[in-house]
């Protein structure tokens, strides 16, 4: 089956071979080693000096710990799709007041709605955004959103989920006091491990927030953080394989190179979907260069398409939430080669004609 999913994705066969060595102890001087190199390059590819921790959960647990360690009363935050409103939903689970910013489906957060939010309601102590809203397939203009809650003076919280790895992400420069990630998504290993960076700002005020539970206690993290080491037992096998593909990065010739590999698997697939006669969901300024969110016929549910490319040997995604049936979706997160993209592109043009077929028959 050939994967062109949002996650989990293909995995590299590198990172693969590398995670298939015997386990040791996460207290061991091996294991510290492990710990500080994978800081150390993660650190450098998203441009930080802040602490970066290595939790062993998805993305959503970095986002429940945002929550629960930074934000005491209310948080701002920025809907677009599903995932923003996931933020929202965890916030509200762990008893914080949610201010909302919403958008017209496929349509993004933009600096000016950004301002007249926050300028409506100053009390709020941070703000979550979506970077890539991997739901409609569309990326937020982040750098000038971070700019806009910087001078409005409030923690910034930034899902990166389904964009650290795509595209580019300047932490320090951009202000952002938690970015997190999830392995199973642009770097290409299983999942099981979530990375997020943390400003000192965020660790201060984690500090003095009461009732933040223990396992994403930020303070309790960076304390084992000085020794190299976690709270609890690590997912050393996910470790070693995100060591193993930010290394590869490097050796590729660097995350540029990296980042233009994206660009161009992605515009071989917008290319090949439109000549087909598809049209992308959302507006295409702000179109997401890890997945294309793409309209089905008006005649074919997307769903059927999807169902039918799974049969012929391609898991695309299906649509998502309130999209389900009239969209697909098509990641190229991961280890996606350039035959794989042109093979599928046939095959779904394959598809299509059969069910234009089937529509004629009847």
């Amino acid at each position: 089956m050939k994967l062109f999913t949002v996650g989990p994705v293909a995995c590299y066969p590198q990172v693969l071979e590398e995670m298939k060595r015997q386990m040791f102890s996460h207290r061991s001087e091996k294991y510290k080693t492990l710990h500080r190199e994978t800081i150390a390059l993660i650190q450098k590819f998203i441009e930080t000096k802040n602490q970066v921790f290595l939790f062993s959960s998805t993305g959503t647990g970095f986002m429940e710990g945002s929550v629960r360690n930074c934000v005491e009363k209310k948080i701002l935050c920025c809907i677009n799709g599903s995932f923003g409103k996931r933020f929202s939903d965890v916030a509200i689970s762990n008893g914080k007041s949610v201010e909302k910013l919403e958008t017209t489906l496929g349509e993004p957060i933009t600096p000016d709605l950004l301002d007249d939010k926050l300028s409506s309601c100053p009390d709020v102590e941070a703000v979550s955004i979506t970077h890539n809203e991997t739901s409609i397939g569309l990326i937020n203009p982040l750098e000038h959103l971070a700019d806009v809650v910087k001078k409005h003076g409030k923690l910034l919280f930034v899902d990166a989920v389904s964009s650290m790895g795509g595209t580019e992400i300047k932490v320090d420069k951009w202000g952002l006091d938690i970015c997190f990630t999830s392995s199973q998504k642009c770097f290409g290993v299983p999942p099981g491990l979530a990375v997020g960076s943390v400003s000192k700002e965020a660790l201060k005020r984690s500090g003095f927030v009461r009732n933040k539970g223990w396992y994403f206690d930020f303070k309790l993290w960076e304390r084992y953080q000085k020794n190299a080491g976690t709270p609890m037992t690590s997912v050393i096998p996910q470790i070693c394989g995100f060591n193993r593909i930010l290394k590869l990065i490097n050796g590729w010739g660097g995350k540029d190179k990296y980042f233009n590999l994206y660009s161009e698997r992605n515009r071989r697939i917008r290319e090949g979907v439109e000549k087909l006669g598809l049209s992308l969901y959302p507006n295409r300024d702000y179109a997401s260069p890890t997945v294309s969110c793409i309209n089905s016929p008006s005649n074919i549910s997307g769903i059927k398409i999807y169902d039918k490319m799974r049969k012929k040997g391609f898991e695309l995604a299906k649509g998502y939430g309130k999209i389900r049936e009239t969209t697909f979706r098509i990641g190229n997160m991961g280890y996606v080669e350039f035959d794989d993209i042109d093979l599928m592109l046939k095959t779904l043009e394959e598809v299509l004609s059969e069910f234009n077929s089937d529509s004629v028959v009847t």
